[in-house]
């Protein structure tokens, strides 16, 4: 059996820069949508970017949401109310035609 040759390290830092170039715009992409959908917070300080998350946040973010849309469908089930009385009023003192077909 042969023993393997293992790297150098001129090799192993060769590989380790190729990886990192890989990797490292696609780690930036995926931070950057994270960002854009509002999930992860994003400050520029001096030259520097820094990232956090708290799953707080989240929560908080989902409640918000919660409320604003019950909020909508409270206004959307008035409004419906409202129209429903008003097809109620303008029925009174009219009267079904009967269609006659020829």
């Amino acid at each position: 059996m042969s023993k393997k040759k293992g790297l150098s390290a001129e090799e192993k830092r060769a590989r380790m820069m190729e990886i990192f170039f890989e990797t490292a715009m696609s780690v930036k992409e995926v931070l950057q949508s994270l960002v854009d959908d509002g999930m992860v917070d994003c400050e520029r300080i001096g030259t520097s970017n820094y990232y956090w998350a708290f799953p707080s946040k989240a929560l908080h973010a989902r409640k918000c949401k919660l409320e604003v849309l019950e909020s909508q469908l409270s206004e959307g089930s008035q409004k419906h109310a409202n129209l429903q009385k008003s097809i109620e009023k303008a029925k009174i003192g009219r009267h079904e035609t009967v269609k006659l077909i020829k």
